[in-house]
């Protein structure tokens, strides 16, 4: 149990209620459309899963090929929202029987899951055969600047660390699990975007404005000592900024991609019945196992 998924959802609230910072969601939202716009065929029934705010889902409906959308959250979590079609849900616990859906989403909610194993195993039983699943969530390098600067500081004042910064999954990890669960012709990438603020508390301010502020169960219960927080800042400030002296913050968005398996999708062929050796496709000379190559 890694992440307090109520504390989360009392955080997202609390974002709602402020003017929420949503560039990122945003930027997601757009990048989702595209990919979505590359796949040739309709997909009837839409699930958007977790996903903060109305970003995603809006921008599924502008496309041609998404018929009915249906936004899943926890309940605390539809502030703000404007769905007409909305279910209190659990990411962690799906209310939706097998083979129903022909498309989810979800955009930076399914990182903070306890269970993530758990979760991309229900969704592509939820999926139509042929359905596809879809996702943008947050990688391991993101705010490592942050987690840097914090454990210095902390280390120095205090004698000692504690956990700031969530342990985000890499990219290797993601495509196993995706396979682990069920999903065919599975896709991992990656995408990095920096950030610039011109103080360390602008980009505290937007955690807070995205309900991304520190959750781990493990987390110290005690406030935050304000010579620990001063030197944090002096320590980020030297070690990352920019020539102009502003600081730069990392955002790794991690995007999963599978379908649930059908007799008509494409196959890998059978080991053996390739009808070109790869060394004359690509004009070179090929060595046997164990000849060395000459220098």
């Amino acid at each position: 149990m890694i992440f307090d998924r109520a504390l989360i959802r009392r955080r997202r609230e609390r974002a709602g209620a402020l003017r929420p910072a949503t560039f990122l969601l945003d930027r997601i939202a757009d990048d989702l459309t595209e990919r979505l716009g590359a796949v040739l065929r309709r997909f009837d029934l839409a699930l958007d899963l977790g996903t903060p705010g109305d970003a995603v889902r809006a921008a599924l409906a502008r496309l041609d090929s998404v018929g009915t959308v249906v936004a899943a959250a926890a309940l605390s979590d539809r502030a703000g929202r404007r769905a007409e079609r909305f279910i209190a849900a659990d990411e962690e616990a799906l209310p939706f029987g097998d083979q129903t859906l022909d498309l989810v989403v979800s955009a930076l909610a399914l990182q903070f899951v306890n269970d993530l194993p758990g979760v991309l195993v229900q969704i592509r039983r939820a999926l139509k055969p042929d359905g596809l699943f879809l996702a943008a969530l947050l990688g391991g390098e993101t705010l490592t600047e942050l987690r840097q600067s914090f454990a210095a500081a902390e280390s120095e004042i205090e004698g000692g660390a504690s956990p700031r910064v969530a342990p985000f999954a890499d990219l290797r990890q993601l495509g196993a699990l995706l396979q682990r669960a069920g999903f065919a012709l599975p896709v991992t990438d990656v995408e990095r975007l920096t950030v610039r603020y011109d103080t360390v508390f602008g980009l505290m301010r937007d955690l807070r404005r995205m309900g991304a502020t520190n959750a781990l169960r493990a987390r110290r219960r005690t406030p935050l000592r304000r010579a620990t927080l001063l030197r944090m800042a002096e320590i980020y400030a030297r070690r990352f900024a920019d020539a102009d002296g502003r600081l730069r913050a990392t955002f790794e968005i991690m995007w999963l991609s599978g379908w649930a398996p059908h007799p008509d999708q494409q196959q890998p062929l059978r080991p053996g019945s390739a009808k070109t050796r790869l060394a004359d496709a690509l004009g070179t000379h090929e060595i046997s196992a164990g000849e060395k190559a000459g220098r």
